[in-house]
């Protein structure tokens, strides 16, 4: 009894030491609060706003009317303070707001399924450049106003099959941001809204585009006899957001006797023929001029050692890719990078954190591309 009352003491001491202190060889360290950040964003959309981390979750009232976003940006601390009180908006594929059967597609020709396979394909081919397709204007008289959101979805899945190296972001995400900031829908090509998007958004390329038609030409005598036909065009501008400017004019239309239909609903059947084979050829350029794009993304916060970068896991980008930085005057002319820094983390979907790889620092609003092996 007389030595178990100093070894308890001991022990008891030794606890407490323990408690105030952990010693950096103790196996179980408690993580720094950043990392503890991290884990608790991993499956969220993260986006950064001025240097502020904002989480991306659905409005509660956005069922009370038309003027309430579907989504709201609350900033990092507060959504982990109430996130039992907050629902977290997930990606999703564009879903179409007006199905209608779809005909069969045009397949593809010899010289495109051998463009297609071509391999091997360059390191930066897994990185995908962020797109955002804005709905269409209906320039046909008594327009359906669903119609051209429903061309410009379709549009998506077309590119969905034939490109690798784009990654959608939601129109609607982008509409409902540029507004809450004195934006309109109008003022989307404006040099203020296209700086914005690839800011915060890391967008590279925004497709704006005008419809005209379906134009149905049909003979009705009833029965087996009755013909049809009909024709649709699509132009679209490529809009870079880095520099604002226009980075092509594509445009589309189906051959008129392609679309010709008989009998029932021959008037249906060829409307939706002339889609398919305009939106066809209209995925087939606008995936060559997506896919010829440079990418790149940019420092979008500053925390000491750590560089925050408006892309991720999403994009492609993997945990210790070496990342090559220059300036936004340089970007267009200068070949030699300023720095380089080394992904560290993901920070949600799609963003994550860097670090120095030398004494040269980065700076806010910095460029970024995928060094070269």
């Amino acid at each position: 009894m007389f030595f178990r009352l100093p070894i308890l003491a001991l022990l008891a001491i030794l606890f407490l030491a323990f408690a105030c202190s952990t010693p950096s060889w103790f196996p179980f360290k408690k993580g720094p609060p950043h990392k503890a950040k991290i884990k608790e964003l991993v499956d969220k959309e993260v986006v950064l706003i001025d240097g502020q981390e904002y989480v991306k979750v659905v409005n509660p009232k956005a069922t009370e009317g038309k003027d309430q976003p579907r989504n709201l940006y609350v900033p990092v601390d507060e959504y982990l303070a109430k996130r039992e009180t907050m629902t977290a908006s997930l990606p999703s594929k564009e879903i179409p707001s007006k199905e209608l059967p779809v005909a069969k597609k045009p397949a593809l020709s010899t010289s495109e399924v051998e463009t297609l396979s071509v391999s091997p394909e360059p390191l930066e081919s897994r990185l995908k450049n962020k797109t955002v397709i804005a709905y269409f204007d209906d320039r046909t008289v008594n327009p359906d106003e669903t119609f051209g959101d429903w061309m410009a979805q379709r549009l998506m899945k077309e590119l969905d099959q034939r490109s690798q190296r784009v990654l959608f972001i939601d129109y609607q995400r982008v509409k409902d941001f540029l507004e809450a900031r004195g934006i309109p829908r109008r003022d989307m090509e404006t040099p203020k809204a296209l700086s914005l998007l690839n800011e915060v958004f890391g967008v590279k390329a925004l497709v704006v585009g005008d419809l005209s038609g379906p134009y149905v030409f049909s003979s009705k005598t009833g029965g087996a006899d009755e013909k049809a036909s009909a024709i649709i065009k699509v132009e679209v501008r490529v809009l870079d957001t880095f520099s604002a400017t226009t980075l092509k004019t594509l445009s589309a239309n189906n051959p008129i006797l392609a679309s010709q239909e008989k009998g029932s609903f021959s008037e249906e059947k060829a409307m939706l023929k002339a889609m398919d084979f305009t939106l066809a050829e209209l995925g087939r350029q606008l995936s060559r001029a997506l896919d010829d794009l440079d990418w790149s993304c940019r420092i979008v916060k500053v925390e000491g050692e750590d560089f925050y970068l408006n892309a991720g896991k999403l994009t492609g980008l993997k945990v210790g890719d070496l990342l090559e930085v220059f300036h936004p005057a340089d970007s267009g002319g200068s070949t030699t990078p300023g720095a380089q820094i080394r992904i560290s983390a993901f920070l949600g979907m799609d963003a994550s954190i860097a670090k120095p790889v030398d004494e040269r620092k980065p700076e806010m609003h910095d460029i970024l591309k995928l060094a070269q092996r």
